[in-house]
Formats: C-alpha cells, structure tokens, sequence
C-alpha cells in the first residue's frame, strides 16, 4: 500500500475514523483554548493570527489582551449580554470624553451613554477608535483575498462568525475598536497609522456589564506593508468587580463620572 492509501485507510471507516479522532486527544496546539482554565482565571485563549473569539462574561470581568509577538491587532466589540441592541458606540465613546484616542482611563461606551468597560491597565498606547475594520472587498484589493478562511481574512468577515455563534446578525455588527495598532489624527483630518508597540505590549479592560465579546485578530485596514502581516494574541479572564464610587477610574472626569451613575442607575450592577 502507498503512504496515502494507508492513510486513507486510518479513517476508511467510521469505527476507525473515531478511533483516530480520540486519539488527538490531549493534544496542545500553539492556538487554542486551556481547557480547563488556568487557576484563577474564567477563560485562557491565545488567538491565532487570522482568528476569532466569541465570549458571554460577567460584569467585573477583567480581559486582559497581551501582543504576544507585537504584531496582533484586536478589533473588539461588546454588546450588553440579554440586551444586545445596546452595543459598543465608538463615535460616542470618542466623542463623550472629548479625546480620538483610547489610553489608560478611557471607557469603551455603549449608545445608550452607559459603560461597557473601562481600560484600567495598558503598556502599548497604540490603539484606534477611528478606522473599524477591514472588509473583504478592501483585503481582496490588496492582497487578493479577503475571505475569513483565506490567507488573509478581513477583520469585518471574521466578526461576523463570532457574531453568528451569539445569534448576531450582521445588521447588529458597528464599527469595533482597535487594540496594538495606532492611528493619528493629521491636521487635515487624515489617518496616519502608528504601528505597534512591540511584542508584549497588554491592554486590561474591566467589564461593566454583563457582556458579549467578540474579537477579531487581523491586520488593521490601514497598515501600511504591501503583505498581510498578523500574529497571535493572548486573551486572559479573570474574575473581578465593577467600577464602584470611591475607584479612581470613577470621578476622572465629569463624562465619565456621569456614565457611570448611568450605568449604575440601570441596575447593571
């Protein structure tokens, strides 16, 4: 027999087919979720470049995002888990705390003026509120592909799998943020990318609310190599509690204090 007919014959029938499938237990892939988590943790994950996560937290969940080899780039939306018409407003987000930028303190708000996460801890700085998403036409005109399974996929096809898996349509998918890819606001208003901030840069977000995640890990849509570049991402949960008066993060501004008592006042908490 050849090396293919033998092969072939492993999974040639369907006792043999599971008797291969079994044996694939226990095996660790550099991509793939610990399962089960590490102590301490809800959820341990290390995206592949190219991939995508879905995830239902509770409030108080801190989700850390870790560059492992400084060139992922996380594009993040969040809706209110049970009530997923109110979803992540970038517009808003930028424009109720009166700064284009995300940085340490910034919250991530939902269209309703309330919060859906505070960043409470980051070493990279280079994040983007502005740019959303690559589509699959605008990655097909670039690099000849934009398909989610493709060599590379665009960052709008790959959320919409995660949204599907938590019954999303696509009419329910804005634009998300952008985490270890910077952008600039020139004076003539254009976009100017920053690139990122090496490999081990990490960016800690403290949910608010019961939450739905959906994370793509694709190159930003305004990278500027000719070739598609992306590398893994590390995701990591870990249980925690909401933003509460008398937190620093709490009375930072006079926007942010307001979101909060919004948020509050809705019983979120």
């Amino acid at each position: 027999m050849t090396e293919t007919t033998h092969a072939e014959a492993g999974t040639a029938t369907t006792t043999a087919a599971r008797a291969h499938a079994r044996s694939q237990a226990g095996t660790v892939v550099d991509c793939m979720p610990q399962l089960p988590p590490p102590a301490g943790t809800l959820w341990s994950e290390t995206v592949a470049a190219g991939g995508y996560t879905h995830l239902v937290l509770p409030a108080g969940a801190h989700v850390a995002l870790t560059d492992r080899d400084g060139d992922a780039c996380a594009h993040l939306l969040l809706f209110v888990t049970d009530r997923p018409w109110e979803r992540l407003n970038p517009a808003d987000t930028v424009k109720v705390q009166w700064n284009a930028y995300l940085r340490l303190g910034s919250q991530l708000l939902s269209d309703q003026g309330r919060v859906l996460a505070t960043l409470v801890a980051d070493t990279s700085g280079r994040h983007d509120a502005l740019a959303g998403a690559s589509t699959a036409a605008r990655n097909r005109a670039r690099y000849g592909d934009g398909a989610a399974h493709g060599p590379s996929p665009a960052g709008r096809e790959l959320l919409l799998l995660a949204a599907a898996k938590q019954g999303l349509a696509p009419r329910d998918l804005p634009a998300p943020v952008s985490f270890f890819r910077g952008v600039t606001v020139a004076a003539d208003g254009s976009l100017l990318p920053t690139g990122s901030a090496g490999s081990g840069a990490e960016v800690v977000l403290r949910l608010e609310q019961r939450t739905t995640l959906l994370l793509a890990n694709t190159a930003h849509p305004l990278d500027p190599r000719p070739a598609w570049h992306c590398t893994p991402l590390r995701v990591t949960v870990t249980p925690g509690a909401v933003t509460a008066p008398g937190d620093p993060h709490w009375d930072t501004t006079p926007e942010r204090h307001r979101a909060h008592l919004n948020t509050a006042a809705l019983g979120a908490r």
